[in-house]
């Protein structure tokens, strides 16, 4: 069993870790955490970590057990929700012409296809443009909007996009091109003119659900259609569509979205990676056949590690609107070639993006390129590629553990374009905003955790400083609150899988509830070796003489990777449990994530 928790305001005494972070425990409220194992016969670990992750006693049966039922907020909260289901049913009953605008991430392909299959159950086929990246950019643009109404389009829904796109509606508007935009992003003050907009983080909004992807806002609006078509009559002659059958896209939305996985949204990811475990949509299971995975039950792993990427492949380096083709069709011929292209267009940006984090790193660490007291890192070079400077990014945040924007110069075109990925308390969609309000950008924002942005390449030093001075103050309390909070103190032999699966009812894990942390004290590093990648696998041994498998992913050249390769004892270990059925074995393994000496605590 798990061992009981000391105390401290430094867990195991760890006040600088091998990777310079304090450890410290998870804070939890002991009556809470007593209430929820009187109320719903949990263990005490279990209870411990519902309090810890701000479950109320009362809400700790909907958040073990989250239903749409309890959980689903009214549509009519979200503005302009009922005028975007009003008018999308006025076109479908006046027979326009519509088409779906995506952004072409998962969340935008997911959005998109949620759309595409309600309209198809009635009886409607909308066509979907994404822009390409690389001659297009984000989002609407006046070109796009001209270029659909000169092909006949009446009404255009935008989805994870449009919701800045000021010019591109001002454009749709001038040549009578209706536009209704669904999307979920950061915005100013001011809204454009769109025939309806639908955003919970608009100024106006007072639906309280921020936190949702587009494809979460995008379902709402199914519901929302559901409920006029109903209203109106229009299922007595056809059936009512059971949106439920997509919330595996709703999901994927979520979790490749990076969204709190809290409330109402853990209910949409939970339930959908429930529908996604029956792997009912052919483009998903598809990508799970080229990625030679069995199909069973889906969790946070396989849509955002295994399906996220390949769907994302198409809009970083291939054509933008495979993902969301592939989420639209039931053509399970279609939806094989599709997927098919797919990974190996993913396998070409993983080669991609390995060559431009070693440059960027290079770059960064020649000379004074890096200042360590400098709140944001912004690094750029002429001919990184577009489609990839958010992954590496991402990268790089995880290396130096700050907010990273990634920038690839086009010195041809006079134009670079940028994406950034930021640290937990510090919001970086806000600052892209705010420069591009300033006029720095050409273009620009995101939300807290990611921004993309274009600027001209003569103007890259000035949004630095720009940065710099906007999240400084931000960064200095993300600094002090850069610590590893660890959940339950285990030894090897308590590590067990047993003990693993009875903290799953907390699943699906994301930001806003967390993974079990989990630390083992005064272990013995074994069989240490390197793997592809710089990867390290090696096995602790605890003092009882119990066993655990782990490994450390990407940390060959960190402090941590050295510590483990150089093996020995006396080193505290914190990581995730994971299962490991290699072989059968039906087993467990600890990811980790840091080490601490234990003897050598300043």
């Amino acid at each position: 069993m798990a061992l009981e928790q000391s105390i401290s305001s430094d867990f195991l005494d760890v006040r600088r870790s091998l990777l310079g972070r304090r450890w410290r425990a998870r804070p939890a409220d002991p009556e809470i955490t007593r209430a929820h194992q009187a109320q719903l016969g949990l263990s005490e670990p279990l209870a411990r970590a519902m309090a810890s992750r701000g479950v109320a006693i009362e809400a700790g049966e909907s958040f073990l057990r989250p239903t749409l039922r309890v959980l689903f907020p009214d549509p009519s909260s979200f503005t302009d929700m009922d005028l975007a289901a009003s008018i999308l049913l006025d076109a479908l009953v006046d027979g326009l012409s519509l088409t779906v605008f995506a952004d072409y991430d998962v969340d935008g392909a997911s959005s998109a296809a949620q759309l595409v299959r309600w309209f198809r159950a009635m009886g409607l086929d909308l066509p979907i443009y994404v822009p390409d990246r690389m001659t297009e950019g984000y989002g609407p643009s006046p070109a796009a909007f001209r270029k659909l109404k000169a092909d006949g389009v009446d009404l255009v829904i935008t989805v994870d996009c449009g919701a800045a796109a000021y010019d591109a509606i001002q454009a749709a508007a001038e040549v009578g091109l209706k536009v209704v935009v669904i999307d979920h992003h950061l915005m100013g003050a001011a809204t454009p003119l769109a025939s309806a907009l639908v955003n919970p983080n608009r100024p106006d909004c007072g639906s309280g659900q921020g936190i949702l992807a587009a494809a979460g806002v995008t379902f709402v609006l199914l519901v929302a259609l559901n409920r006029e078509a109903r209203r109106r009559g229009l299922f007595t002659d056809r059936p009512e569509p059971d949106v439920r059958q997509w919330l595996d896209l709703a999901a994927m939305g979520a979790i490749c979205d990076v969204t709190q996985l809290v409330g109402f949204n853990r209910a949409l990811t939970a339930l959908g990676l429930r529908a996604m475990s029956m792997w009912r949509n052919p483009g998903l299971s598809a990508l799970m056949d080229v990625a030679g995975l069995a199909k069973e039950s889906a969790g946070v792993f396989e849509a955002g590690f295994i399906l996220g990427p390949r769907i994302n492949a198409g809009g970083r380096i291939g054509r933008s609107d495979l993902g969301a083709r592939l989420l639209s069709t039931d053509d399970l011929i279609e939806a094989g070639d599709l997927a098919r292209e797919l990974d190996a267009l993913n396998t070409e940006r993983k080669l991609v993006e390995s060559a431009i984090v070693k440059q960027a790193m290079l770059d960064l660490e020649q000379g004074s390129n890096l200042d360590p007291e400098a709140p944001v890192i912004v690094v750029a070079r002429e001919g990184w590629h577009p489609g990839v400077v958010g992954i590496v990014a991402s990268r790089l945040r995880e290396h130096y553990r700050k907010p990273v924007v990634v920038i690839g110069i086009d010195r041809a075109g006079d134009i670079a374009k940028g994406s950034g990925r930021s640290q937990p308390g510090v919001n970086l969609g806000q600052a892209v905003q705010a420069a591009f309000e300033s006029g720095l950008l050409i273009a620009g924002g995101g939300h807290a955790m990611a921004a993309g942005l274009t600027l001209r390449p003569a103007t890259i030093p000035e949004f630095r400083d720009f940065l710099c001075e906007a999240l400084a103050g931000e960064m200095f309390e993300a600094r002090a609150e850069d610590a590893l909070d660890i959940d339950v103190l285990v030894t090897p032999e308590a590590a067990a899988r047993t003990f693993l699966e009875e903290l799953q009812p907390l699943a699906p894990f994301g930001p806003g509830n967390p993974e079990l942390m989990f630390a083992i004290a005064d272990v013995r590093v074994e069989r240490a070796f390197p793997m592809r990648g710089g990867h390290i696998r090696c096995d602790l041994v605890g003092l009882g003489g119990g066993r655990l498998k782990a490994v450390a992913w990407r940390s060959e050249d960190t402090d941590l990777g050295r510590r483990l390769l150089a093996g020995g004892g006396s080193i505290h270990v914190a990581g995730k449990l994971k299962v490991d059925d290699w072989n059968g074995r039906r087993g467990v393994q600890l990811e980790i994530e840091d080490a601490a000496d234990g003897r050598q605590q300043p």
